[in-house]
């Protein structure tokens, strides 16, 4: 009788051990797997987006609305591609301004495209986010961005020589420093990083290009 309940102790001693052993792996396992860089679902870091790839409401608007103003200059630029009597000074930075804004165009759809194509933010008629005079966006007029109105555009359509030349180069002045402004808004407020880039370029290019076209535009 002592011999067999001896023995019994002896069976439930070695299987206490044994899941000992098995605890101690199972947690050591686990300790393996966060020094591997492992991490366990659900956990937030996991699926977030790389700093600085991630959006929000200023990048958006950012990108929409500089479209529409990049092609506006290189509609004003092509206007002056099929006049006569043009400064080749002013031919030469139209090419410029087309060479550089047609890609940037591009590349702005492409982000609107990933972000999936926001709508634009409802605004009330005439006014930007801050309140300030935007135009009539349907008709890509002037106002705080710097936009060309209607009437603008048809005198440029419609002047010659060295008055074309002039128009290009005052409109296109104004042009630019609405441009620099929205670059910086987007500087300030955005979180994008590719656009951020995107607008101190914008911003150093287009002053640049303003203080060109004052110096073109003392001499004419």
């Amino acid at each position: 009788m002592t011999k067999m309940m001896w023995s019994r102790s002896m069976l439930i001693g070695a299987g206490a051990i044994v899941a000992l052993v098995v605890s101690a792996g199972c947690s050591s396992g686990n300790g393996g797997n966060e020094q591997a860089g492992q991490q366990a679902p659900g956990t937030p870091s996991a699926t977030s987006a790389p700093a600085g790839q991630d959006h929000n409401q200023a990048d958006a608007m950012f990108a929409q609305h500089m479209i529409p103003h990049h092609q506006q200059a290189i509609e004003m630029s092509d206007i002056v591609f099929g006049k006569q009597g043009i400064d080749p000074r002013v031919t030469d930075l139209a090419k410029q301004i087309k060479a550089a804004q047609g890609p940037e165009i591009e590349q702005m759809r492409s982000w609107l495209s990933q972000w999936g194509n926001p709508p634009m933010p409802a605004m009330t008629p005439g006014e930007g986010q801050d309140g300030h005079d935007m135009g009539d966006m349907s008709g890509m007029s002037g106002g705080m961005m710097g936009m060309m109105s209607g009437e603008d555009m048809t005198a440029l359509k419609n002047a010659a020589g060295v008055e074309a030349s002039r128009l290009f180069l005052t409109g296109m002045i104004t042009h630019h420093q609405g441009a620099i402004d929205m670059a910086q808004n987007e500087i300030n407020d955005g979180r994008f990083a590719p656009a951020i880039e995107l607008s101190r370029t914008i911003v150093k290019t287009q002053q640049q290009e303003i203080d060109t076209m004052k110096g073109i535009l003392a001499t004419l």
